[in-house]
């Protein structure tokens, strides 16, 4: 379970929840019409098969699916969320992989024991004076030549920018200032990607891909 007692974590907890089985109806599917998603995705799974095929965190990872579709590509992965009912659901879909509760800011794992963290629209809903702390929290983690890669609903504007998520309150970040904070927690960003809008969307999506290279 989590070590934290901020208020927004329990409503998102409870948000999730309470449109678990939704959510899971909503994604179900998904990827298979997202080629810039499978390619980033296929991208970090490279990049940690190149650097020596170690343990990957996928952070946030709700009902499993992206957990599966890593360890497809060959990943030695498990997944930690918020939500028990996210949780569950991922148990059951995909009882072959490692599912979890935790939090992205206390992470339960030993310094430098992951090559890879997949961080897949999960840090959205925290407020962004906390994001360093979780960018912080991710270099701890991963080992030296670790990679992580974010996605998230991106910004034009140089900041960050609430927006009402249907889910619960969330913010949209520029890459540019995301990737600043990635740098003052000790990465290094190698690739960073923003596409427009698909039809349902209603904002420009955002990648990034880190390094710990230090």
């Amino acid at each position: 379970m989590t070590r934290t007692d901020h208020a927004d974590v329990t409503h998102t907890r409870a948000a999730y929840d309470d449109l678990a089985d939704r959510y899971a109806e909503h994604v179900e599917g998904h990827l298979e019409s997202q080629p810039f998603d499978r390619a980033m995705l296929g991208v970090l799974a490279e990049m940690v098969r190149a650097n020596g095929s170690g343990r990957v965190a996928d952070l946030g990872c709700g009902e499993g699916r992206l957990t599966a579709h890593l360890a497809g590509l060959g990943l030695d992965i498990f997944g930690i969320d918020l939500s028990p009912r996210l949780i569950a659901l991922a148990r059951a879909r995909h009882p072959e992989q490692t599912f979890g509760e935790g939090s992205l800011e206390h992470l339960d794992l030993a310094d430098g024991t992951l090559a890879g963290v997949l961080a897949w629209y999960s840090f959205i809903h925290l407020p962004p004076e906390r994001i360093p702390a979780v960018l912080t929290e991710f270099h701890r983690v991963l080992e030296i030549g670790g990679h992580a890669l974010l996605a998230f609903q991106a910004t034009a504007v140089q900041d960050v920018e609430p927006f009402d998520h249907k889910v619960i309150r969330s913010y949209r970040w520029s890459p540019d200032r995301l990737a600043a904070l990635a740098d003052q927690a000790g990465f290094t960003a190698t690739a960073r990607l923003v596409r427009e809008p698909d039809p349902g969307e209603r904002g420009r999506q955002g990648y990034l891909l880190l390094v710990k290279d230090h």
